[in-house]
């Protein structure tokens, strides 16, 4: 017993004596210590890197003198053909004021709605930073608002404006650099003086002038919160832009300035009396610069001096152009004009009722429906397949693949001339005539004169279903004016450095015969007489004019496209979500803002009549007369094959031989080219197809007379027959 009282006491004793055994950590007290220590190795590494990519990046930088010399972009001065300038438009830097010159107000209006801790952090600011990431993941998931003043100063000057992870991380370092090799003062001097405060401005003197016509050290209080409002959204906010946005987000500015401290509150200051300068740079002209300027980019090599474009727009033209559009367009909806010279020199171009409102070009860029402006190409391509303007048509119901056009107003005329038929713009002597020379001919007519929008064959695009462009309708008309000689409209004559060396002149060409001179001139006919007497007649101004009206239907797009004295214009009015407009007829409103912008642009040059004499070709006389010009071995050919065939080589005596636009030897008509029939009647009258085919002639015995036929059209241009060698004959 004594012995197992000692053994107990012993181990009593040793139990008491024992130093406790710690347990490893296990489960979740496991991973949180390994988080915690590696995660403070990873930020230990983070920072030793971060910190070298600081140093490194500011011993890359440029000196502070080298910074203040750089430029972000181009000066391009923008002058009228007589050498005025019309616009100022790239960068404007103005004067650089030092940190001294810089009014305090505007220091203070820019740091407190930029940067309210400006003063107090290293570059990146970490509570802004904590606040966005918070806001980010709490709402609507993007990070934004963490910018610094040295880090837009940084992307300014140094990066892009991408919204990238990777731009951000660099932003943020090069943002540090500055910070630990130029001062704060110098910092906000750099900013102050580069920041982007829209319509070309760089730094608050150029913005100061520009908005306020005084220097940035005049600013006073109402005028700093104007301009430090701008850097968020420099085109949301410009006071030339929308005054009352520019006056809002000023009161921002003031209501941050108050409660920051940085003005005192029982200060009341009004930004809706600032006195702002008008701004000639965001008038019409823009819609004319903004569709010339970037041809620039393939008339000049890279160059990033500055430069003065000189451009063929008449300031007069221009001016009385934005008067006319906006004075005769109808309410909620939009016009569009186009005027060339001869030469396709661009005189004015208006893109819209009000450039500010919206600087979308519609004469430039969209594409609409030209309705029955497009007739130009289907007649065009009659008059080339032999109709002459006295030949007479029907204007009588029609049906052509199921398509049953009708006329304005549902009348009919019956028998009646191509020119009276032109003249009223009646749909269903215009379906027949595309039908008969075949809807891809007026196709092809249209290329041929400059559209270059996609062109659908079906039966109705000969009413102008199709859409296209302004500038391209009135570069077809144009080309008519010219004689039928193609115009390639243009608006930049030469560039020059700011010293007066010659980078660029525009080189004039004399252009490509589009179509012959009789055709020219009997598309002017019909194009005069629909001014003079049929649907135009709103577009006359005292002198000449020739032109056509264009509506679509349901009146969602009206049109007036003419010429006189050498210059051709066009006019597009319409909504552009394409909704009908009560009343919008071409011949009303375009037409008359064409007659009041004409009336302007040819008060200077002379009265000039039209060349509407058909001095027809040989091979469209008719045939009994034909005959009497010599013997029809005289005469090229192009065989079916599309060889040329020479005088008298490789005919057979025992076959007819063929004649010019298909015709064959008096008393054969097996050659004749024959359009497969449908159910639409021949444009032409009895009495045409007898003209044409020599039904009545003395000349032809009868038996030998063909029977009339449908109307065909003539070969295409590269296959008319060449020269006769017979001298006694016309050339054709």
């Amino acid at each position: 017993m004594a012995q197992r009282g000692s053994r107990r006491a012993a181990s009593t004793s040793r139990k008491q004596n024992a130093k406790p055994v710690r347990r490893k950590p296990t489960g979740w007290r496991l991973w949180l210590r390994r988080v915690f220590v590696w995660g403070g190795f990873l930020s230990l590494l983070g920072v030793l890197f971060l910190g070298l990519a600081v140093v490194f990046a500011a011993r890359s930088l440029p000196s502070y003198q080298e910074l203040k010399a750089t430029q972000n972009a181009q000066t391009i001065i923008v002058r009228a053909r007589d050498g005025t300038e019309i616009v100022e438009l790239g960068p404007s830097f103005g004067k650089w004021l030092t940190s001294d010159e810089i009014p305090q107000v505007m220091k203070d209006a820019m740091i407190s709605v930029e940067d309210r801790r400006y003063h107090s952090h290293f570059g990146v600011d970490p509570i802004g930073l904590g606040r966005a990431v918070f806001v980010a993941a709490t709402g609507d998931k993007r990070l934004g608002a963490t910018s610094t003043i040295t880090q837009q100063l940084a992307r300014n000057v140094f990066l892009n404006s991408n919204r990238t992870l990777d731009r951000k991380l660099r932003e943020a370092v090069l943002a540090m650099a500055l910070e630990w090799k130029f001062s704060k003062n110098q910092i906000l001097e750099l900013y102050l003086n580069k920041v982007y405060f829209g319509g070309g401005a760089y730094g608050i003197d150029s913005a100061s002038r520009k908005f306020f016509s005084h220097p940035g050290t005049e600013l006073d209080t109402a005028e700093a919160a104007i301009i430090a409002g701008l850097v968020k959204a420099p085109s949301r906010y410009s006071p030339t832009a929308d005054v009352q946005a520019a006056v809002d987000r000023a009161q921002v500015v003031l209501r941050l300035m108050k409660e920051q401290g940085r003005i005192d509150p029982s200060i009341t200051v009004d930004p809706s009396a600032v006195k702002l300068k008008e701004d000639k740079s965001q008038n019409s002209v823009r819609y004319f610069t903004d569709w010339a300027l970037p041809q620039l980019d393939l008339l000049l090599p890279e160059t990033f001096e500055p430069i003065e474009v000189w451009t063929t727009l008449d300031v007069g033209m221009q001016q009385t152009a934005a008067a006319s559009i906006k004075s005769n367009t109808p309410n909620n909806a939009q016009g569009a004009l186009v005027s060339l010279d001869r030469d396709g020199a661009i005189l004015a171009m208006i893109g819209g009722t009000d450039y500010v409102e919206t600087n979308y070009n519609r004469a430039a860029d969209a594409v609409r429906q030209p309705g029955s402006s497009w007739k130009l190409f289907v007649y065009l391509a009659a008059l080339e397949a032999g109709y002459t303007p006295e030949d007479m048509v029907k204007d009588v119901p029609v049906t052509i693949d199921g398509w049953s056009p009708r006329n304005s107003g549902g009348a009919y005329a019956g028998d009646i001339n191509l020119r009276t038929a032109f003249a009223y713009s009646k749909n269903t002597v215009a379906a027949q005539l595309g039908n008969e020379v075949g809807f891809g001919t007026v196709a092809s007519m249209a290329k041929r004169f400059g559209i270059t929008t996609p062109i659908s064959t079906v039966p109705s695009m000969v009413l102008g279903s199709n859409e296209t462009r302004v500038i391209d309708m009135t570069r077809a008309f144009a080309a008519v004016s010219a004689g039928g000689k193609s115009i390639e409209p243009y608006g930049i004559v030469k560039v020059t450095t700011a010293s007066g060396e010659l980078l660029y002149q525009h080189e004039k060409s004399g252009g490509s015969t589009l179509v012959p001179d009789y055709v020219a001139a009997g598309i002017t006919d019909l194009l005069q007489t629909a001014v003079n007497t049929g649907t135009g007649k709103a577009a006359q101004i005292g002198r000449p004019v020739a032109g056509k009206t264009g509506t679509t239907s349901s009146n969602k797009d009206g049109w007036f496209i003419g010429f006189s004295s050498g210059i051709t214009t066009g006019v597009w009015m319409g909504r552009d979500d394409a909704k009908a407009v009560p009343g919008l007829q071409g011949g009303r409103a375009p037409a008359q803002a064409f007659a009041a912008f004409m009336r302007y642009a040819v008060k200077d040059r002379p009265v000039e009549q039209f060349n509407t004499e058909l001095k027809l070709p040989e091979w469209q006389l008719e045939p009994d007369d034909e005959f009497y010009f010599g013997d029809p071995d005289d005469y090229y050919y192009i065989d079916e094959q599309g060889n040329l065939i020479e005088p008298g080589a490789g005919r057979d005596p025992n076959n007819p031989v063929p004649q010019p636009n298909g015709q064959a030897t008096p008393g054969d008509v097996s050659r004749r080219p024959q359009v497969p029939e449908n159910d639409a009647p021949p444009a032409a009258s009895d009495d045409f197809l007898n003209r044409a085919t020599g039904e009545g002639s003395a000349a032809a015995p009868a038996q030998n007379r063909p029977k009339p036929a449908q109307r065909v059209p003539s070969p295409p241009p590269q296959q008319q027959p060449a020269p006769r060698t017979n001298p006694a004959a016309p050339v054709n």
